[in-house]
């Protein structure tokens, strides 16, 4: 029974990513405006009524896979060693998941277009970001035993050293042989309180 059920539940988080993915592609291909439930479900060859199952619109399908980012990250932080250094942590899974994914940075930054031209994406958006904002909170309250403002500070900064430090590798003028080297120039400058580096 429970090997069923197992089954089961992998099936349903690979429609679920099925869904997402043709989403997102779709989106990218014609403006998230053109997309629709039933081209989406079409792409996927699963009925509408299964979209609607997993998903109340197009635009919390397009963004699906951001938010299961979010919480596999949240997991990796509860993993890392208690005794070390919550930029270290937050540093070490950066870097993870820039090596899981180095090969699409491409295509994450055609979604991340897609999300800053479209309004229904951006008001999405920020529900999701209203949502996971507090569990990650959480999740760093209980590594650093820190609460209040420095969590939310924490991840507004981090995430501001991220996008930068991708921002710059994509733009092509940045010098450095691979996004990693910046990522970890950018925790260098945090652990240094942004202080200015010498001429």
């Amino acid at each position: 029974m429970s090997e069923a059920l197992g089954l089961r539940d992998r099936k349903k988080v690979a429609t679920r990513i099925a869904l997402s993915e043709a989403a997102a592609r779709l989106s990218k291909e014609r403006g998230i405006e053109l997309v629709t439930a039933e081209m989406i479900a079409s792409e996927a060859g699963v009925s509408v009524r299964t979209f609607h199952n997993y998903f109340s619109c197009k635009e919390e399908a397009v963004l699906h896979h951001l938010e299961a980012q979010v919480l596999e990250w949240a997991e990796w932080l509860r993993e890392r060693p208690a005794d070390e250094p919550v930029l270290d942590s937050l540093e070490h899974i950066v870097l993870r998941a820039l090596t899981e994914s180095e090969q699409q940075l491409e295509e994450m930054q055609a979604l991340a277009d897609l999300i800053d031209s479209s309004p229904t994406l951006l008001a999405k958006k920020m529900e999701m970001h209203v949502r996971l904002t507090p569990m990650l909170d959480e999740v760093i309250t209980e590594r650093t035993g820190a609460s209040g403002l420095y969590p939310n500070l924490l991840q507004m900064v981090v995430g501001a050293a991220c996008k930068a430090s991708l921002d710059l590798w994509m733009s092509g003028r940045s010098g450095a042989d691979n996004p990693a080297q910046l990522v970890r120039e950018a925790f260098d400058h945090l652990r240094s309180g942004l202080a200015v580096p010498p001429r």
